[in-house]
């Protein structure tokens, strides 16, 4: 009769041990790093700055109101709002303008992006010469633009006009007013589009691109298989963050046409500031209300549907 070796009982043991825990184990409760109270910080002034104005907006939007007073009126303000006849023409103006700054952006973004990850001289200054208009004042970039193109005196026809080409009133001629503050909302924003495209790039482990080309592909397929799939989360980002931004556009169209000529450029936002102008508060507070609604409504899908489907090569 053979008897069993101490030492390997112990082993045995301690692998049917480690195999089957038991059941009466506590799992390990998941903690913060930070303690708790350090998030107090943050939820006040999330609390203060946003919620607060957030939930105050809908309230008010539902008032006649002045600095001093208040009087609910349900809903008057909004059927007031919808029939504003420069309402309709407002939001198709919005629409355009969102969707041919933030289209433009992904395109010229994309390209620059792919330019300045590669290997060419002066790579660092053409960055930052791309980058340098998104940090003007939108204000100031407005005011520049509408000096540059001025019909008359500005640099930009004048520099058309030596070389014999039209010179156009790219703010003054209703159908060039709207697609001209999108030219200038494009140059300013099209740096935060390419930073976004070039820290997506860079992110594309360089093994994909080794191989690709051990296995004889083509730039043309590498960007179109690799590129540009494993570049969808900066994609989404760049779309979703400047579709926003035209949405809620303001101050540069305030700075270049002020809506102008006539209502040619007026979007959802510049009408809603021509009402707080004239002293109609209750109903600019509604016309937030529905430009935020509009925006979730937009953005929320989006969102979703720009990342619900995994990247797969």
């Amino acid at each position: 009769m053979s008897t069993a070796n101490p030492a390997t009982a112990i082993q045995a043991a301690d692998i049917i041990t480690e195999g089957h825990p038991p059941e009466k184990k506590k799992r390990r409760s998941i903690k913060s790093f930070y303690p708790t109270w350090f998030f107090i910080p943050a939820v006040a002034l999330y609390v203060i700055f946003f919620a607060i104005p957030t939930f105050s907006s809908f309230y008010f939007s539902l008032t006649r109101w002045t600095l001093f007073d208040s009087q609910f009126i349900g809903f008057d303000n909004f059927v007031q709002f919808f029939r504003d006849p420069q309402l309709y023409t407002s939001f198709i103006h919005t629409l355009i303008y969102a969707v041919l700054t933030s289209a433009t952006k992904v395109i010229i973004g994309f390209f620059l992006a792919l330019l300045l990850t590669g290997p060419i001289i002066g790579r660092g200054y053409l960055r930052a010469v791309v980058f340098f208009p998104v940090l003007l004042s939108t204000i100031g970039v407005g005011i520049m633009w509408k000096s540059l193109l001025d019909p008359f005196h500005g640099m930009v026809n004048g520099v058309l006009g030596f070389f014999g080409l039209p010179q156009p009133g790219w703010f003054t001629d209703p159908n060039l007013a709207l697609y001209s503050i999108a030219g200038v909302d494009i140059w300013k924003g099209v740096g935060i589009a390419t930073l976004i495209f070039m820290a997506g790039i860079v992110a594309i482990p360089n093994e994909y691109f080794e191989a690709a080309r051990i296995d004889g592909a083509s730039s043309w397929k590498i960007l179109r298989q690799i590129t540009i799939p494993l570049s969808k989360g900066a994609t989404a980002t760049v779309i979703i963050l400047s579709l926003i931004g035209g949405l809620r556009s303001f101050d540069i169209i305030w700075a270049t046409t002020g809506g102008g000529p006539g209502f040619t450029s007026d979007v959802i936002a510049s009408v809603i500031y021509k009402q707080y102008q004239a002293g109609f508060y209750g109903l600019s507070t509604a016309g937030n209300v529905v430009l935020f609604l509009l925006v979730t409504v937009i953005m929320v899908p989006l969102s979703y549907f720009l990342n619900r489907k995994p990247v797969e090569l």
